[in-house]
């Protein structure tokens, strides 16, 4: 095991996470390989996805963030499907090998383009409903199904509470500290920030995991597995598009005004959920989940874990544990 995969093990916490997560003589250090990445034609999009567990296993979507990829998951992935789960991970829009289908098509970034391409990817998997857990991006698009279509959500998992963006909402300050661990935003909104994502995006990435997760020590070969999805041709074009949206910097698409005039008002969530805390994560809000708690209506746990902002891969065996313990609400 190496020196990360010991302290993982001894950062380990609570009644709960004394109970084996695995089998005995599973391994439980990430693959050497992540894979092998699937392809299918799901909506809009040509999706690239991890798939492991049983075909027949609960199913269980896991959802990166920006700037991150599938790679999150590369511990958590193995000990669900170890546990019998059917695991999906895919990369969202605009990230590794997830392409268009035409070039015509137009480059959305708006929040609910997000939810509708897991929607279509479970179609396409032939998956009614799924436990769906993610962070960052992966959580706003939980927080969307669960909300809107919760017939498809058996449990939700995530991280940072809700964070479905009301736009109105969004154009009120912050607190100067909270303001600036948004700077890639405001960069984001300018042209030069444009030009910087396109030729540093690899260095804006680690740049951003290092604030965003002060107490993680990752290792460069971990990102530099990370890094090569920001290599898709619309990445730039997503990134950008997203937190322009976020701002009104960009218009909301007219496709989905239906949808958005809903998310507006702040639905609330009524299927079985956990929400998870990364302590020294700069963008979780203060009071232990209280500031959202009343969004969520229906079972319910929060968790606060000793990590920064990349939950899953900070704390993958407590993660997966959430996962489980959601499923069983």
């Amino acid at each position: 095991m190496t020196n990360i995969g010991r302290r993982r093990l001894l950062q380990t916490t609570g009644a709960a996470a004394l109970v084996p997560l695995i089998p005995a003589g599973v391994a439980t250090t990430p693959p050497a390989v992540f894979g092998p990445v699937r392809q299918i034609d799901a909506g809009v999009l040509n999706v690239g996805y991890i798939e492991m567990g049983p075909v027949r296993g609960t199913p269980v979507i896991l959802m990166h963030g920006f700037p991150y990829d599938i790679h999150s998951f590369e511990e958590v992935a193995p000990l669900l499907a170890a546990r019998g789960y059917r695991v999906i991970v895919p990369y969202f829009r605009g990230h590794g090998s997830t392409t268009f289908r035409s070039a015509s098509t137009p480059r959305n970034a708006d929040q609910a383009a997000f939810a509708l391409d897991i929607l279509a990817l479970m179609d396409k998997l032939g998956i009614k409903r799924a436990v769906l857990a993610g962070y960052d991006w992966g959580s706003r698009t939980g927080d969307i199904i669960a909300a809107l279509w919760p017939e498809r959500v058996k449990a939700l998992v995530s991280v940072t509470g809700y964070l479905i963006t009301n736009l109105a909402v969004n154009l009120n300050p912050l607190l100067p500290a909270a303001e600036n661990a948004w700077w890639y935003q405001y960069y984001f909104a300018t042209e030069r920030g444009v030009k910087g994502l396109t030729a540093n995006r690899a260095a804006i990435g680690q740049f951003i995991w290092k604030f965003n997760s002060p107490t993680w020590d990752f290792d460069q070969a971990l990102y530099d597995r990370t890094a090569a999805a920001f290599g898709n041709d619309d990445y730039v074009a997503i990134v950008i598009g997203n937190y322009r949206w976020r701002l009104s910097l960009a218009p909301s698409e007219p496709e989905y005004a239906a949808i958005e005039s809903r998310l507006q008002n702040a639905p609330t969530i009524g299927v079985p959920t956990i929400t998870i805390d990364g302590k020294f994560d700069p963008f979780t809000p203060a009071g232990d989940g209280s500031s959202y708690r009343a969004h969520f209506t229906g079972k319910y746990q929060h968790r606060t874990f000793d990590v920064g902002h990349n939950v899953p891969q900070e704390a993958p065996r407590e993660f997966a544990r959430a996962v489980m313990d959601a499923d069983r609400l």
